[in-house]
């Protein structure tokens, strides 16, 4: 290898995981890094186990609906649930932050968003169309703003999920 190659050494390729960690955990942690739908051999080559390992632990996630699977073609693809990460995310949001924080946080993001409706005369950033203009620079400007805006609608959905979870002691609906 010569002093500019971009390879790593073959021992750092060797140790893709912590010495120590379980199956389980290799195979939760591939899965959550995926952002496509892949077979469980897939999973399991770069879980470092074998497949009927991966397909085993990938089973057990998919009825803790961290994973969802896609059953239509063969082999099966597994893919993480989004789902799941947003309620992941609005459970350490609503530990994090009081209701009345929370309903503020709402408050300032829908501020947010009215802001984008009204420059965009929309109220769905994806009926906006970005290429209205001949400048790069702002076709540039309007996919960050509607990126943006995006970012706002989903963020209010994530905190509006997180007072609920907040108000009923942690579960969607009261107990």
């Amino acid at each position: 290898m010569t002093e500019f190659d971009p390879a790593p050494e073959p021992s750092a390729t060797e140790r893709r995981w912590q010495q120590g960690e379980d199956t389980f955990s290799r195979v939760y942690d591939v899965a959550m890094g995926i952002t496509s739908p892949i077979p469980a051999a897939k999973i399991a080559d770069i879980a470092d186990c074998s497949p009927n390992t991966a397909k085993k632990h990938l089973d057990r996630l998919v009825d803790m609906g961290i994973v969802s699977v896609s059953r239509d073609g063969r082999p099966m693809q597994y893919e993480r649930n989004e789902g799941y990460l947003e309620w992941q995310d609005a459970s350490r949001i609503a530990d994090e932050l009081t209701v009345e924080e929370i309903i503020n946080r709402v408050g300032e993001l829908e501020e947010e968003r009215a802001k984008y409706e009204d420059e965009f005369d929309a109220t769905d950033p994806t009926t906006v169309s970005v290429y209205d203009d001949d400048s790069h620079e702002t076709i540039h400007d309007r996919m960050a703003a509607v990126s943006e805006w995006r970012g706002i609608i989903r963020d209010i959905r994530l905190y509006e999920l997180a007072r609920q979870l907040a108000e009923n002691d942690g579960h969607l609906i009261p107990a």
